[in-house]
């Protein structure tokens, strides 16, 4: 690939501006567009069909991650690069859930930064971190793991708390839950406290960590 259009989706108009100016001088590089929310990203890209779409996670309206499993919907050849902030394991994994090609964090180098663009551009993968890399390698070794109904009876999950729980390990928040399943974000909430409590966990992080591990989802 010769010439990489790119669209700019980040809430913060100076970040956006550091980021054409840290690409401007590159030949190979076209900037198409910009968004400031995961919403109004889904509809530049429509509009536009960049190769590769940089992708802040946390937005006003519709969220990085949210944006990024809508988006074969609206641009189905685009590959998302996560730039962001945030390094937590949870934000890794549901960007990769969520789609995402790359992810890279906001001090990263220009040079690095060239590199991700034009390997995700190719169809490849690219996070910079090794932690990140490690949690992917686990992550898709676990999804090619076959699913143990022993782990499931050991957890004692009914099969609607098995639903909700591989809702959430794709980042749906209760309400989207909800919506999805046509049930009450009461409901949700009480069987996410009961799938909680089963498998031992206080966090969302350790929810998802365990639910891969025993091959829940």
């Amino acid at each position: 690939m010769n010439q990489i259009s790119v669209l700019l989706a980040d809430d913060h108009e100076i970040v956006r501006d550091g980021l054409k100016a840290f690409l401007e001088d590159e030949s190979n590089i076209t900037i198409v567009g910009e968004a400031a929310n995961g919403q109004e990203a889904l509809e530049k890209a429509k509009e536009l069909q960049p190769n590769v779409i940089i992708m802040d996670i946390r937005m006003p309206e519709m969220t990085g991650i949210e944006a990024t499993k809508l988006m074969p919907q609206y641009a189905p050849d685009a590959k998302i690069l996560v730039l962001t902030m945030h390094e937590t394991e949870e934000y890794v994994l549901r960007s990769i859930e969520s789609g995402a090609h790359g992810y890279l964090l906001k001090d990263t180098s220009k040079e690095e930064f060239m590199k991700a663009i034009v390997t995700v551009a190719k169809g490849e993968k690219y996070f910079s971190h090794h932690a990140s890399n490690v949690l992917v390698n686990q992550y898709l070794t676990n999804q090619q793991k076959p699913k143990n109904k022993a782990d499931e009876l050991k957890f004692e999950l009914t099969k609607r708390e098995r639903e909700i729980l591989s809702l959430i390990t794709q980042g749906l928040s209760n309400k989207d839950i909800a919506a999805q399943l046509d049930k009450s974000v009461r409901t949700i909430e009480t069987h996410r406290f009961n799938i909680m409590k089963k498998l031992d966990v206080s966090n969302v992080v350790e929810l998802i960590r365990v639910a891969q591990e025993e091959h829940l989802v």
